[in-house]
């Protein structure tokens, strides 16, 4: 069987990593793959994480198995950090949250539990939006569309053809929002976009399912928090993905949670008996390390204080590279604005590259980004700024 299988096609932004490494450039830089990186572009451990591991091995009894829907404080901080201690839906009790391994496992339980629940339905998807969400949403079985979200004149959302497009989305489908730092645009919605999106999805009983990945990489852990929030005002029914792959660090413990709100508590202990059967036919039960790291950090006042610091430290280097960024091509004379990166949010911008520019800058520099013009501006250094916003001026001459 397996001698008649033909390789499957490159994952298009792993496979940019694999390349990377094989160039023998010492000049090379890597924009691609959506990891943090620091000033000396390394992907840290922080000091908070190695704390709390220290504590979880002088304090570790078992490794039995977690319960299938994980830690039960995980799923209460993650429930916490969403929301607020102190909102309606955790005081009613209409949260139920499973821990999943990483963002991805979130998104996979929650198209699994559509697909149960709701087979007929489809997934609504911005254009663009992150490479894998059709991939994990076909792979559930489940029928997958796209509204418009970019407009590439103004570099923003746009919003005018989004909303058009979301009112004419029937009842019942789900509709996937970036809760914040849109990947891979770093275009977000404002506030105002927020209110009327989330009134629209109330009055069509259209599910919102926000992919929530990056929460405290834009302007702050409740900021950032704020789309959520809105559609928490709207609507009595909908799902949140959490990754903290990112504001932690974890990217290799896989480390997410899934979160289901419904309209009341016996609703949503309802629903989490299905989530529960979804993850328990996928992988069982989550692992334990990287959800005990968060459990650890979150639950203690003078951890968690130093955690939010060594966030606020990562959020703004890479808003610092935005700006740093602009300013230097404009020193190096790009002949064109690219104030609008300053502008955005998150890890990600779409730079207005073509295909053709991407590609010479891997073959004559070394640079490496992805073909739609994505770039990671985490992994932008003081070191290789100058460099890096050369090639690009040379390319687009």
């Amino acid at each position: 069987m397996f001698e008649k299988i033909s390789p499957a096609p490159e994952d298009s932004i792993l496979g940019l990593t694999e390349a990377f490494k094989k160039d023998s450039n010492p000049n090379k830089v890597n924009l691609g793959v959506g990891v943090y990186k620091d000033g000396g572009g390394q992907t840290p451990v922080l000091s908070t994480v190695k704390e709390a591991e220290e504590r979880l091995l002088r304090s570790e009894a078992t490794k039995s198995y977690l319960p299938i829907d994980g830690l039960a404080a995980y799923a209460t901080l993650s429930q916490e950090i969403v929301f607020g201690s102190e909102h309606d839906i955790l005081r009613a009790g209409r949260a139920a949250t499973v821990q999943t391994p990483g963002g991805t496992g979130a998104l996979r339980v929650a198209a699994d539990f559509v697909r149960r629940i709701s087979p007929e339905a489809i997934v609504w998807l911005s254009d663009p939006t992150w490479p894998n969400h059709p991939n994990v949403f076909g792979s559930a079985a489940l029928q997958v569309q796209s509204y418009p979200y970019f407009e590439a004149e103004s570099n923003g959302v746009a919003f005018d053809r989004m909303l058009a497009a979301l009112e004419n989305i029937p009842a019942g489908d789900v509709l996937l929002l970036h809760g914040c730092c849109h990947n891979p645009t770093g275009a977000d919605l404002s506030s105002q976009q927020w209110q009327e999106v989330a009134a629209l999805c109330a009055e069509r009983s259209i599910l919102p399912l926000l992919d929530f990945a990056y929460q405290g990489f834009g302007d702050g852990l409740d900021e950032d928090a704020s789309g959520v929030r809105i559609v928490a005002d709207h609507c009595r029914e909908f799902l949140v993905a959490t990754s903290y792959s990112k504001n932690f660090g974890l990217y290799n413990e896989r480390v997410g949670a899934l979160t289901l709100v419904a309209d009341s508590a016996e609703a949503a202990d309802a629903a989490n008996s299905h989530l529960k059967i979804c993850v328990r036919t996928n992988y069982s039960n989550p692992p334990a390390h990287g959800g005990q790291i968060v459990a650890e950090i979150l639950g203690d006042p003078e951890l968690r204080q130093r955690w939010e610091v060594e966030l606020a430290e990562m959020r703004n280097r890479i808003n610092d590279m935005r700006h740093l960024f602009v300013e230097t091509l404009d020193q190096q004379g790009a002949g064109r604005d690219f104030s609008f990166i300053a502008r955005q949010r998150g890890m990600f911008s779409y730079s207005g590259l073509s295909p053709e520019h991407v590609q010479a800058l891997r073959d004559r520099h070394s640079v490496y980004i992805v073909r739609s013009g994505r770039i990671n501006v985490a992994g932008m250094t003081e070191a290789n700024m100058d460099y890096l916003c050369a090639a690009i001026v040379d390319v687009l001459k």
